[in-house]
């Protein structure tokens, strides 16, 4: 593989050490990095103390030619990532006008005095270039001295990740040899992660394109990194063989969601869909609701936590005395009764059990799924119970690929 550029990421913060919250910065740029040619030797921890954030700097210079750093750009004394990049490059931070003058605008449009310790956050050193943070107060830094890059990006997730696409890798983009990388993510689903693997063991012979293979929610991703002038022609090779390998369970490719390919066919067709779910906290809801354009198609939602609730939704008794809450029976009779509710062309439910304890016996992630349309109910069965969480997203995973798979058999996909 035809790496140049070497990279280590640095994650701070007390709270990470402690483990009271989860490092998913520190996992999300390693996964970015293979997209850019770029090798990770190393990912560390490191506390609010700025001895150890310094050595841990330095010594990350000394085998890597770029740092990318999260965490410790707030306002508060500890807080000390500036100070640490100073330290290591041997500059003094100073106030940057500008910097001051737009973190001031920024408090007065929420109608509050800056506090006094927030003006660090307008520090910069003389290699720095601020980035920008549309998100929050504090402004990243990039840093370019002696053939090293630093690029230090703040700890909140959401303020990272924007940060990080529209600020630093574009700037690593330019900064990087000129050699085409492209890269290419199949997804599939209802296939256990060894078996895909085996299934594409011939892949990981080869160094171009590389594999990496990644279990979501969703499924088993599969994701080529090609590169060299010929790297397009490489991925639609690579994906010609597993169209051969896998077939129909290959459901989407690269930024491919399920619930927005749902909804595009839905859109497409003018039909509409309405949920009802007991089991996955509202998740399927959520996630079709929060599709762009879902107002076209998707009619709403009810979310159900008792058999009282079942009922008054229409769901009868005695169906419940004799079947049970979770059972194919009442999950199409709500499929059933959403689609008549909101008067819509599908309706998709689930009943399944998310306590921690057995129901009849039943273990905790037995779930049924129902599908009403024109055609009459459909119902089916899935038992996530080894990978059981409060959530129920992976229920309501697969509660979508059923409905996907309908939609399918209809001809409307």
């Amino acid at each position: 593989m035809d790496i140049h550029h070497r990279a280590e990421i640095i994650s701070v913060g007390n709270e990470l050490l402690r483990g009271e919250i989860t490092d998913t910065n520190a996992g999300f740029l390693a996964s970015q990095l293979p997209l850019l040619g770029i090798e990770l030797n190393r990912m560390t921890t490191a506390g609010d103390d700025i001895r150890q954030l310094r050595e841990t700097l330095e010594r990350a210079q000394e085998k890597a030619d770029i740092v990318l750093v999260t965490g410790g750009l707030g306002p508060t004394a500890d807080d000390l990532t500036r100070e640490a990049i100073a330290a290591v490059t041997g500059e003094e931070p100073t106030v940057d006008a500008a910097l001051e003058n737009n973190l001031r605008q920024l408090f007065g449009r929420m109608r509050r005095e800056m506090p006094p310790h927030n003006i660090k956050q307008a520090w910069l050193i003389p290699s720095a270039e601020a980035l920008d943070n549309p998100l929050g107060t504090a402004p990243g830094w990039w840093v370019r001295k002696n053939g090293k890059t630093i690029a230090a990006m703040p700890g909140p997730p959401r303020e990272m990740t924007i940060m990080w696409r529209n600020e630093v890798a574009p700037r690593l983009r330019k900064i990087l040899s000129k050699q085409v990388i492209l890269s290419r993510t199949f997804k599939t689903y209802g296939i256990p992660e060894a078996e895909v693997a085996e299934m594409v063991q011939s892949f990981f012979e080869s160094e171009n394109p590389s594999l990496g293979i990644y279990a979501h929610l969703d499924g088993i991703h599969l994701r080529f990194v090609a590169r060299g002038n010929d790297a397009g022609q490489l991925l639609r090779n690579a994906g010609e063989q597993l169209d051969e390998i896998f077939g129909s369970r290959i459901w989407g490719r690269d930024d491919d969601s399920l619930e927005g390919l749902i909804g595009g066919w839905l859109g497409k067709t003018g039909l509409t869909l309405a949920t009802i779910e007991d089991g996955t906290t509202g998740t399927i809801a959520n996630l079709l609701s929060t599709t762009p354009g879902s107002a076209r198609y998707y009619r709403g939602g009810l979310v159900t936590g008792s058999d009282a609730t079942k009922i008054a939704f229409g769901v009868p008794p005695e169906v419940i005395a004799t079947y049970g809450a979770v059972s194919p029976e009442v999950a199409g009779i709500m499929a059933a009764m959403i689609r008549e509710r909101f008067s819509a062309d599908i309706g998709l439910s689930t009943s399944g059990i998310s306590q921690k304890s057995t129901v009849k016996g039943e273990p905790p992630g037995l779930t049924y799924v129902g599908i009403s349309d024109a055609s009459g109910e459909k119902t089916w069965g899935h038992n996530f119970a080894r990978f059981r969480d409060p959530s129920g997203q992976r229920e309501a995973y697969g509660a979508l690929f059923r409905l996907r798979e309908r939609l399918i058999e209809l001809k409307i996909a």
